[in-house]
């Protein structure tokens, strides 16, 4: 009897807990990306295995595979348990990625998906550090909120760029722990707190995350969610990485939701300072 109540208390903490992203609410706070994995059955496995309930997978990439007649990530996995979110990685101008984003609800409709309106912002010109422009981003999301998207910018933590993209009415924003596929983990711990306190939006951390530790931290410091690619694809074994990955999100968020200490310079003793045994 009491184990089925600690039950139904858990589901219900775990039910109000849910990321919620535009009015659609979803059970992980893990995010998982789809390339550079060695072969699909490793990516299926690998996400499977992180019980991510977002699934982002570049456009391009789509088009890509299925003009060459293969069967792509894309047809294998159950849509009806995971949510899609296309990217527009690769693309350089916002013009570009304006274009590539509207195929991208295209594909959504060829899932099943056909309320799904979500799109993943990425306009990166620079080749070297792959560091996102920020006026292209801003320009592109403005066209695109305005289309109906619902837009999740990837963007450098930057806290003024972040308040301008909420207020044109993105539904959440997604600044870098550090360059793509770099596994820096978080170098601006500054200014990705700065953003996630002054922004009502859901505030995801992408890319440059690493380790699991990494994923913990992002979350403990009051991020919505995070987004996880080569850290589990690049592992010797994705599968436990993405598990992993899984388990450091969870305890990063219950963390935060707990409360955490606030730290200071000198030592506090946990004894109690009262009623000690005197000693002669």
């Amino acid at each position: 009897m009491i184990k089925k109540i600690q039950e139904k208390v858990k589901n219900i903490i775990d039910i109000e807990d849910n990321l919620k992203i535009a009015n659609q609410k979803f059970e992980s706070r893990l995010m998982l990306g789809t390339g550079r994995y060695k072969n699909v059955q490793e990516a299926i496995r690998s996400i499977e295995a992180s019980k991510a309930s977002i699934i982002t997978v570049a456009v391009r990439r789509i088009q890509y595979s299925k003009s060459l007649g293969k069967s792509s990530l894309i047809d294998l996995l159950n849509w009806d348990k995971l949510w899609l979110l296309p990217n527009t990685a690769g693309c350089e101008t916002a013009d570009e990625a304006i274009r590539i984003a509207s195929l991208g609800i295209e594909i959504n409709k060829r899932i099943n998906q056909e309320q799904n309106k979500f799109i993943k912002l990425e306009v990166i010109s620079d080749s070297n550090y792959l560091l996102p422009d920020p006026i292209g981003t801003l320009k592109a999301a403005e066209y695109l909120v305005n289309k109906g998207f619902n837009v999740l910018p990837y963007i450098y933590p930057d806290p003024i760029l972040a308040k301008q993209l909420e207020d044109i009415g993105c539904s959440a924003i997604m600044p870098l722990g550090s360059p793509i596929g770099s596994g820096q983990g978080i170098r601006n711990t500054e200014n990705l707190s700065i953003i996630i306190e002054n922004t009502s939006l859901p505030v995801i951390i992408d890319a440059g995350i690493g380790t699991s530790s990494e994923a913990n931290k992002a979350m403990e410091i009051g991020a919505k969610a995070v987004l996880i690619n080569t850290a589990i694809a690049k592992s010797a074994e994705p599968r436990k990485m993405a598990e992993s990955m899984k388990l450091a999100v969870m305890s990063g968020r219950e963390c935060y939701l707990a409360g955490i200490m606030k730290k200071q310079i000198h030592g506090t003793s946990s004894s109690p300072e009262t009623g000690l045994l005197k000693i002669k």
